[in-house]
Order: C-alpha cells, then structure tokens, then sequence
C-alpha cells in the first residue's frame, strides 16, 4: 500500500474514532484502536502520530489536547470538537446557489481552485438539490482564465499554499525580470495575490528582510520548506494584503514621489472613476476644458506612470514633479525619433537556434507527490458523506453519476473507496463498506456505522479559498445580491474571511461593478439598453440602444455582449468605456440566432478579433525580456532587442500600445499603422509642451 495511502487512511481513522468516542483519549488508546497505528512501535506512534496532527491542523481540522488535571499522569489526551470538523448549516436561497453553481461553470477548467471549488459546493449544498444541477443562467461568460499556468506552476501554488497556512519558510530559485538574473530565495509566505491573470506570493525576503512580491510563473524549479520545524515564522499583526491589492501598477515598490497629471475633461469621469482610489482628483485650475481635472497620485516606476499617462495620449499630461516631467517629455522625444522616417532601420537577426527535441510529459508515477494534496482529502471526505447517504436510502449509485460529480477517472474512484472500505473508529468497526458491481453500480452497506461522515465536513482552508475566490473574481457582474450575500453567509459560517488569511483577489484596475449591476439587470428582464458611450478611436460619444445578452470578460477588461438594432448586427461595448446606462422600459425577444458568447473562446482571449491585422514592432533590448514572456516574438536582433507580431484591427489599439512602450518600441510595419502612431506622437508633443 501507498504511503501516502496509509496516511489517509489513519487520519481519516483517527478523526472517525476521535468524534465517536466523544471523550478525550489517551495516545495509547489511539494506538492501539486506530487503523494504521498499531503495528507501529512507541517511537514510530510517536513520530506519525505528530506528523499526522500537524498535517490536520494544516488543512484545518484542529485537535484538542488536554493533561490531566490532577498532574499525576503525563500523557495528554485528545479530542476533536464537532465544530472543529462539521461545517454549520448555512441557508443559502435558490437564487445563491444558482449562482454559485454559475460561478462554477465558468471557471471550471479555467481556475486553480476548479476542483476544491466543486467540492466546497458539495458541501455547502448539503440536504439541497445540488446547484451542479442547476440552470445555467447564461448572462455571463469568461473570456479570461484563472488558472495556475501549468502542472509546474499548479504545484507551486499547491505546496505555498499549505506553506502559508503552516507558517512555514521556503526556499526557491526566483528569476528577477530587471536584472535578467536566476537566484536562490527564501521567504516567509504571508499571503497570495491573484491580479491581472497572475498569482504573486507576497512574503518576507530573507536576503532583504523586507516584504517582497513574487510572481509565480517566476519561480524556477520546486518550492521546498526551509526546515522541518512544524512552524517557522509568525505573520506580523500589521501586514494588510489589502494594500497590494489596491495598488496601481506603478505603485508597486519603494514610493519616489508625488505625482500631478492634467486630464483633459474629455476623459476625466473615466480615470476618476477607474483610477481615483489609486489617489486624489481636483479640479484643474487652469486649462481648455472648465471639467479638466488634475490627479494626484505617489508613484514608485517612473516607467510604469509614464507608461499609463502616455497610453492616454493628448487627454494626460504630467505636471511635475520637474524630474518626472523631463523623464515623460525625454521619452517622448524617443517615441518621435524612433517613427520620423517611413521605415526603421533594424539590427541584424540572431540565427536560428536548432529545434530542440521534445520534453515528454511527465508520467503519473513521476508526478506523485509524497505530500498530501488537501484535494484529495476534501473529496475522500465528501464521497464518504454521499456513500453513507445512499447506503441509508438503501439505493445503489452509478459509477459515472459519482465520477462525473467529483471529476475523478473510474480508476481513482475505486482507489477512493478502497480507503474508505478500511477507515474505522476502533473495536474493529468501519465507518462503511461499498462494493463496486460489474454492472457498473455502487452498493452500500446500509448499517448506519456513524454519523461522523454523514453530515458535511468544516470547509478545508483551500475549499473556503476556492469559493470565495470564485466569489470576488466574478466581483458584481452577476445580478446584484446573488453572489454578495452568499459570501457574507460563508465568511460568518466559518467565522473567518479566506481573503485575509491566504488569498487575495484584486480587482481590475477599472471599475465597472455599478454599470454592470445596471447591464445585469437589464439583461435578466430582456429590457433595451440605452448607452452613452466614448468611442476612443474616434474621441466621441455616442448613444446607442441595444439589446443586451451577456456580459463577457476579455483580455481589456468586461463587455456586454448585444445586438444592436440599428446596425442590425451584434456588438461588444467595454464596459470601462460607457459613461451612463440605464434600463428603459421596452422589452425585446431574444433573438435565437444570437449566440453572445460564441466568440468567447476566439478575441476575449487572444484579442485577435476577425479580420485582425497583424503589425510588426520592434521592442528595445531593456523591454525584450517581458515581451518574450507576453508576445509572440517573430525576431530575435543580435542587440538584444526583439520584433513582436501584435494582432490589431483598430489602429488606435495599436497606437496606445505603442504610446505605453514609453519610448522603448516602434511599428516597423505596416506603414500606415506607423504613421498613425507618428501622428499620435506629435499631438502628444503639443500637449507636453
């Protein structure tokens, strides 16, 4: 048998026989009536017996230990409480559990957290229909993935996890993008920010003593623990991980300074609604526009707020500080240089590498971890809990009902049940026995063994992390209340907010939520739509009624996907681009033809939209290194520097991409497209000026 078998198997024992005696228990009573600890001698007992406490505690089930009163006896005795395992009810409305359900569904496959998500609804839908077998409400779709980026990285994500919780150190080799450099790390895992597609790690840095920000998919080969201590660290009182998610991307580091950037009142409601909270507007006291504003904001990149002010083109300026002005109107000056003449004179190409052979992928013999994933247990935990209700009902169960709830091959779920089968709670009982059939039913033992498992388990730290990660990716584009208050009643069930002790997920940088509660609502009553809307390209607003369908989430941010009648054609409008929206009261019949999120596997994701073209831009040798890990690069140059392919249909796309390169890429091709950008340069020039 498996080590990592045996070890489930007595920690499934032992909570079983904990919550049955219920009393405290000796550790020799442990060992002598708990499967899997009696063949062991005094030091093995001793040694398992720590270890397997630790690793409950680490997945959220936390034994109580107690000495004798009266001080003659040494030994300590053990319980586990019933609310230490057993997770209290929670009164979810139909419409809650819809949209859990729906949250689900979109990010099922496309989430790091999809199978403790799945199982955590187990859970919490106990005694209810399951809302796996709900209606789809198909208002919503996701064009963007929240998965960890690969097995490697899954299993980073995996062992940090359990890390944070355990309070415990780890080492790793770490590539720093601004040096170009691979070193050794070790930190003090505080807490994981998901953010703009990307997990990072925020912790203690040994080699600083400072808290640093590390980006997962940065992380070169294993994560390993520091020690063998069972903890390592204690997570200061004041760190707020609140605070890096709150921060725009060129806040991130040490703070330089104060900026001011003029907006023009063109676009002003737009960054005060999008960016204000990253600092403070007013208004302008001088300037073209009596709504111009100015926003005031630190900054710790110049780069990086160069990068966002110049995006914005004409409509931004910043005033000072002096050094910052003179950096901006420098790079400035570089973008102009670099499209003065019709064609870009290039370095010569790298020669091709040879084609390197194909790694194989690693087998599953290979991939087997020694550690427990806390997966395995949740679900170990929750097939328990539906075998003991089918044994009760004297009903047999369909192979592929159980494999298809859980997600498991039909080789797993037999592997499940035989732990299961041997998972007892002393004197010889056993929580339950099934039996797989060959006519691919499950039976069970009716007997009531205990009701240790018949009711649902506490929600392990990860299954909590799962749901309300679910719950603040998806943020208020549902209708407004389902998700919100389903998470009020999960936090106060478990007494504890997940986000703040493990995972944080941070919004976009723009705010939309209270125009998508406006879309959403219309889009639930099949009401038109009127819109107000700025159309970038052309620096216009525009009214247009539509037919809204669904909201879609995309590589720039969330669109409601619709039809417009007056075009006579389906239409995306973002969503950080409608100024107001309101609901009228005509109502229209969905068309049967439109299918609004048909397109969410094509441009949402790759923003290649049809009839894309496809621009050639030169990136400079200090910016090649990210482009290689964002772009698709079509030409290494001896310099350093690298040509990128960039997908586009509207120039003005292009442009801005172009404008937020700060200084550091040029178009090459086609001519147009830089000549669009040599335009846009020289409008930028005036307003610096």
């Amino acid at each position: 048998m498996a080590k990592d078998t045996e070890k489930l198997i007595r920690q499934l024992s032992l909570i079983s026989y904990l919550m049955a005696e219920r009393r405290p228990v000796t550790a020799l009573e442990i060992r002598r009536d708990v499967e899997g600890y009696s063949g062991m001698n005094e030091d093995a007992f001793a040694r398992r017996f720590y270890a397997d406490r630790a690793e409950l505690e680490s997945l959220g089930i936390q034994l109580t230990v107690e000495k004798p009163a009266d001080g003659v006896a040494e030994q300590e005795n053990y319980s586990l409480r019933p609310e230490n395992f057993h997770l209290p009810a929670i009164a979810f409305t139909d419409e809650e559990l819809a949209s859990l359900q729906f949250a689900l569904t979109l990010l099922d496959g496309e989430f790091a957290y999809a199978e403790p998500l799945r199982l955590a609804l187990q859970q919490i839908s106990w005694g209810r229909p399951s809302p796996l077998n709900s209606p789809d409400q198909g208002s919503i779709a996701l064009g963007v993935t929240a998965s960890a980026g690969g097995h490697d990285l899954s299993q980073r994500l995996a062992k940090i996890e359990t890390a944070i919780f355990r309070n415990k150190t780890i080492t790793f080799d770490y590539y720093t993008m601004e040096r170009d450099t691979v070193g050794a790390r070790k930190v003090d895992p505080y807490h994981l920010l998901f953010q703009g597609g990307q997990f990072y790690l925020l912790g203690r840095s040994h080699e600083r003593d400072a808290i640093r920000v590390f980006r997962l998919s940065r992380i070169r080969g294993k994560v390993a623990y520091a020690t063998k201590a069972e903890h390592d660290f204690k997570r200061p009182t004041d760190f707020d991980p609140r605070a890096y998610a709150g921060r725009a991307d060129w806040q991130f580091g040490e703070p330089l300074g104060q900026a001011d950037v003029w907006i023009s009142e063109r676009i002003a409601w737009q960054v005060e609604r999008h960016f204000g909270r990253y600092g403070d507007v007013r208004p302008a006291e001088s300037g073209p526009g009596e709504g111009d504003i100015v926003f005031s904001t630190y900054y710790a990149s110049v780069r990086q707020l160069a990068a966002w002010a110049l995006r914005l083109g004409e409509h931004a300026r910043i005033q000072g500080p002096d050094d910052l002005v003179a950096e901006v109107a420098e790079r400035v000056e570089r973008l102009h240089d670099l499209h003065a003449g019709d064609t870009l004179e290039l370095p010569a190409a790298t020669p091709a590498a040879p084609a390197e052979e194909a790694v194989p992928e690693p087998t599953a013999a290979s991939r087997r971890e020694t550690a427990i994933r806390p997966e395995r247990f949740a679900r170990l935990v929750t097939l328990a809990s539906i075998l003991i209700q089918a044994g009760r009902a004297s009903e047999l169960l369909r192979i592929g009902d159980v494999t298809d709830a859980l997600q498991v091959s039909e080789a797993e779920l037999r592997e499940d049940v035989a732990v299961l089968n041997v998972v007892n709670f002393g004197g010889g009982s056993y929580v339950l026995y099934a039996e797989i059939r060959d006519d691919g039913t499950i039976e069970v033992d009716p007997e009531p063994y205990s009701d240790n498992f018949a009711r649902p388990a506490r929600l392990l730290p990860v299954e909590a992390k799962a749901l309300i990660a679910a719950i603040d990716l998806i943020g208020d584009h549902l209708p407004e209340g389902a998700l919100t208050s389903a998470r009020t009643k999960i936090v106060k069930a478990l007494g504890a907010d997940p986000m703040e002790q493990g995972l944080q997920v941070a919004s976009g940088t723009g705010d939309d939520s209270g125009i998508a509660r406006v879309v959403s609502n219309a889009i639930v009553a099949s009401k038109l739509l009127r819109l107000e809307y700025y159309k970038a390209n052309e620096d216009q607003f525009t009214e247009r009624v539509i037919e809204p369908y669904a909201l879609i989430n995309g590589r720039e941010g969330w669109y409601v996907a619709s039809f417009d009648p007056q075009r006579e054609a389906v239409r995306h409008f973002r969503l950080d681009r409608v100024k107001n929206a309101a609901v009228l009261d005509e109502t229209f019949t969905p068309r049967p033809e439109v299918d609004p999120a048909a397109d969410v596997d094509g441009w949402p994701r790759t923003g290649e939209v049809e009839a894309s073209r496809v621009a050639r831009v030169w990136i400079s040798p200090d910016r090649a290194r990210w482009s290689r890990e964002q772009r698709r690069v079509a030409q290494e140059l001896t310099d350093g520097s690298v040509v990128v392919e960039l997908p586009y249909k509207g120039t003005d796309w292009l442009v801005r991409e172009v404008l937020a390169e700060a200084g550091d890429a040029a178009v090459v091709s086609p001519p147009e497209a830089r000549e669009a950008v040599r335009a846009a340069v020289d409008r930028v020039r005036l307003a610096v000026r």
